[in-house]
């Protein structure tokens, strides 16, 4: 069930109606049903493979916080291999088995091993890696082991941040469903505002740019190199709209029940460098994999070169958890290629500011900053969205090749940035510059209050506005979200 289609627009209102209605004591109960209806409206089968993750996680839990030294951390063990055992089963099992036969091939060995590609379960990695943060706040003593299986499970599967996150820590998640929750008005308007903008993300912006997108995408030796950078460009938008905007369509659904999530994304195109950008992009992951992964790995305590390393290692692992392939891989390397060589450059970049006068203009330097940063995360978006290594390099070679505007049907690219009912591009673009100039003033609280003391007859018309923008200008068929296949 998609936050964009017509049955989820059923489906809140009447879950949300009940959960009001339902005294506190059985609204878990309910949440829980129809969080696991909502998982099932995708391929009910997949719903048996979340609920033995959540037997397993809660049962290693209980045992984990009983037990002592070894015991305690083979059970840990235990715990994890069982949740990364799925995760490779259903992810990654096919990927390495046809590498490791590509090898051998290569090696003249005779591989004869056959692994079923399954079909991935829908947020596969997202439940799985929430569900390991559980096992291991109970193993550091952050957080005791829950015994409410059925509160549990709903940690797990609460509906609006299965599929797509953010990934919850249980310290921040389950002791709020066991807090009752009266109806606000203030924070259900809040909520139902912070979803509308959700999904005017998702349905008017990032739909509308994956028309030109997938054009450029789906056949690389086609286009231009022009067109090869306008999409990649687009793609930059269109990935940032899709999923910031399930996010902010997912922490406003949980706000109208009087849940918090996480901020998952905070303007993260207003970054000025590649480590700032991940301060701000997929917070909840990068900070997954900073505390269960960086630190543990020594982090930046250890020696220069141990601690480049761990970046590397960090970022090829978050690569790799998006997809089984080597786009994936490739783009996680670049981007901890790009954190390595800033940090071995940090001295350099700062005598050439004061050389050429930069450091004494503080705004151009953070702009200059800001379109750099740009640039090289949307190269390494290419890789990330290409189909393969084997298109990457069709569209790379395509930027130095040919006419910069190539491509094989003019009249329907200009149809795609037309007016017309097929693009709304052109306008698309101009909602792109308003979008990011409404969250830059969103992240000011000043801004934010006047416009909330603002008279109703500015605010209102605003809202609905807005309404009639999806309705006329949104893509209306129920595309399915970019991080959905993660």
């Amino acid at each position: 069930m998609l936050f964009n289609s017509l049955s989820f627009l059923i489906f809140f209102p009447v879950t949300t109606a009940l959960y009001f209605v339902l005294p506190h004591r059985v609204r878990w109960a309910m949440l829980l049903a129809v969080s696991a209806l909502f998982y099932a409206s995708f391929i009910p089968r997949f719903l048996l493979v979340l609920l033995g993750v959540i037997l397993v996680d809660y049962t290693a839990a209980r045992l984990i916080e009983a037990a002592e030294g070894t015991r305690r951390r083979l059970l840990l063990v235990v715990s994890l291999a069982a949740n990364l055992g799925i995760l490779g089963a259903f992810k990654y099992a096919a990927f390495f088995n046809e590498n490791i036969r590509t090898v051998a091939t290569a090696l003249h060995w005779h591989y004869d091993l056959t692994v079923l590609a399954w079909v991935l379960p829908v947020g596969l990695s997202f439940h799985t890696f929430q569900s390991m943060a559980y096992t291991i706040e109970v193993y550091r003593r952050r957080f005791p082991a829950e015994r409410h299986l059925g509160l549990y499970a709903l940690y797990v599967l609460f509906y609006p941040q299965l599929v797509a996150g953010p990934i919850e820590r249980p310290a921040h998640l389950l002791p709020q469903f066991r807090t009752p929750q009266r109806f606000d008005p203030d924070r259900v308007f809040d909520g139902l505002r912070l979803m509308l903008w959700g999904l005017f993300k998702k349905m008017v912006i990032a739909d509308r740019m994956a028309l030109i997108v997938d054009l450029v995408y789906k056949t690389p030796g086609d286009y231009g190199g022009g067109w090869v950078v306008v999409a990649t460009w687009l793609f930059a938008i269109q990935i940032y709209c899709d999923f910031s905007g399930y996010s902010d369509t997912a922490i406003g659904a949980a706000r109208v029940l009087g849940i918090d999530l996480g901020l998952n994304f905070d303007r993260p195109y207003e970054s000025r460098s590649v480590q700032e950008f991940w301060r701000r992009w997929h917070i909840s992951l990068s900070s997954w994999f900073r505390d269960y992964v960086y630190i543990p790995l020594g982090g930046s305590r250890v020696g220069p070169l141990a601690s480049l390393r761990n970046v590397a290692v960090v970022f090829v692992l978050s690569g790799l958890w998006h997809g089984a392939n080597w786009t994936y891989v490739v783009w996680g390397a670049l981007h901890g290629l790009y954190l390595v060589v800033a940090r071995l450059t940090s001295t350099t970049r700062d005598r050439v500011a004061g050389l050429t006068g930069l450091d004494r203009h503080p705004a151009v330097r953070r702009g200059l900053a800001m379109v750099v940063t740009f640039q090289l995360v949307a190269f390494a978006w290419l890789f990330f969205r290409a189909a393969s290594l084997g298109d990457a390099a069709a569209l790379l070679a395509r930027l130095g090749t040919g006419p910069l505007f190539a491509c094989p049907d003019p009249d329907h690219i200009l149809r795609m940035f037309s007016l017309s009912r097929e693009g709304h591009l052109l306008i698309a673009g101009l909602l792109i510059a308003l979008m990011l100039g409404v969250e830059h003033l969103g992240a000011r609280h000043e801004a934010v209050r006047r416009w909330d003391a603002a008279p109703v007859w500015v605010r209102w018309p605003a809202y609905y506005a807005l309404i009639l923008v999806i309705l006329w200008m949104g893509d209306l068929g129920g595309r399915s979200f970019i991080y959905f296949q993660f």
